[in-house]
């Protein structure tokens, strides 16, 4: 139960900072911050391993960033799927 209410607090913490970095307005609630943050720890973490060998590894500044990276990844993918 600890890991899953981690991976929450992680998941609102990177979403969170990535809705900050993101130049354009967001009116994303808690919930899709959570989720934002938790596929952006897994898309960064599988892309930071694949290309440097930097993953996920817990709750440590290098996985913040790896996080943060990969969520605005998906910021970026999901404008340009939308179209706008």
């Amino acid at each position: 139960m600890t890991n899953i209410l981690t991976w929450i607090l992680f998941g609102l913490i990177v979403g969170i900072i990535a809705n900050l970095i993101d130049p354009r307005e967001s009116r994303r609630g808690l919930l899709s911050s959570i989720v934002l943050g938790i596929l952006g720890a897994v898309l960064g973490g599988f892309l930071g391993d694949l290309l440097f060998g930097i993953g996920v590894t817990g709750f440590n500044l290098s996985s913040f960033i790896v996080a943060v990276i990969g969520a605005l990844v998906l910021l970026y993918v999901g404008r340009i799927f939308k179209g706008a």
